[in-house]
């Protein structure tokens, strides 16, 4: 049974990771955020406060459970918010990935870090693993950094490229696009949304399959690991709309610049999945199948 250490293990991402794991039985897990658990339960597993910019910290716990795999999910991804705190952005897409890969490869621990397509410039999207990143904004920067960091190390490391996030967890720390807009739309609220980005949206679940993919496939590189479908923001509310029944006619498009956000964001990202259905066998739901699995995750939830 292979033990996994997931950092940010409160994050929706790390929710869902302890969600598949313990539904499996070739898997132990050792959860670790930044305060006290989130999830809904304690069974099963075992859970470890671990502060990651804390170099000694990460060592304690790393050589204390000593997993075969790091799945490193813990970020500061709020890109505004990135681009007003430099150096608290840093401490975490950077400074704690230093911090993981000395530990790592001290101990020949598998490394998994999530990184994003805020790392290209939007210019020539969908991108391969392959294609240069040139990013907008300074999370973007970090992620490259974190990237760099990771690609001269000597330790076993894996990179998971994601784009926009999105599902449901009992206990969420912060929304996502998916959740707003069905949320404002229910509530009547006219909502302006971006006409001239276009992305790939994530299913949480999908994204969680994949970073155990990595980890049974013991993967080394760099691997895009995204939703299927390309379509604009605009057309992704709209999407949600009609899954729920919703008034389209509260959805104001709006061109990017006329929202003045304190960091740049790429047009085009998408990415191209062939070699992550190759060799992992990533095979991620569509939209439509993630607003159904959502719905009925909501459904369940209300129900109890």
């Amino acid at each position: 049974m292979k033990r996994i250490l997931v950092t940010g293990s409160n994050g929706l991402l790390g929710q869902k990771l302890t969600d598949r794991i313990l539904a499996r039985q070739d898997f132990e897990l050792i959860a670790t955020s930044k305060g006290a658990n989130r999830y809904f339960h304690a069974n099963g597993y075992t859970y470890a406060e671990l502060d990651i910019c804390d170099s000694d910290q990460v060592k304690q716990v790393l050589e204390l459970y000593h997993p075969h795999a790091v799945i490193h999910t813990a970020a500061m991804t709020n890109v505004d918010a990135c681009e007003n705190n430099k150096e608290l952005c840093h401490d975490l897409n950077v400074n704690a990935v230093k911090n993981l890969v000395e530990v790592c490869k001290e101990l020949d621990i598998q490394l998994m870090h999530l990184s994003t397509d805020f790392i290209f410039d939007g210019e020539n999207g969908p991108y391969t693993e392959e294609d240069e990143p040139n990013p907008l904004s300074y999370y973007g920067l970090t992620k490259v950094e974190a990237e760099h960091i990771l690609q001269k190390s000597s330790c076993r490391w894996v990179i998971l490229r994601t784009i926009i996030v999105y599902g449901i967890v009992n206990d969420m720390s912060r929304t996502n696009i998916v959740l707003w807009a069905k949320g404002a739309l229910e509530k009547g609220d006219p909502i302006n949304v971006v006409f001239d980005q276009w992305r790939m949206p994530t299913l949480a679940e999908d994204l969680a399959e994949c970073c155990l993919l990595a980890v049974k496939h013991n993967a080394r590189g760099i691997y895009n690991a995204s939703g299927k479908d390309m379509m604009s923001i605009v057309e992704l509310v709209e999407q949600v709309a009609d899954f729920w029944g919703l008034d389209k006619s509260l959805i104001n498009p709006i061109s990017s610049d006329s929202l003045n956000q304190t960091a740049k964001r790429p047009k085009k990202t998408g990415f191209i999945l062939d070699k992550t259905m190759r060799d992992l066998e990533y095979n991620p739901h569509s939209f439509r199948e993630g607003l159904a699995i959502i719905d009925k995750q909501l459904k369940t939830k209300i129900e109890s």
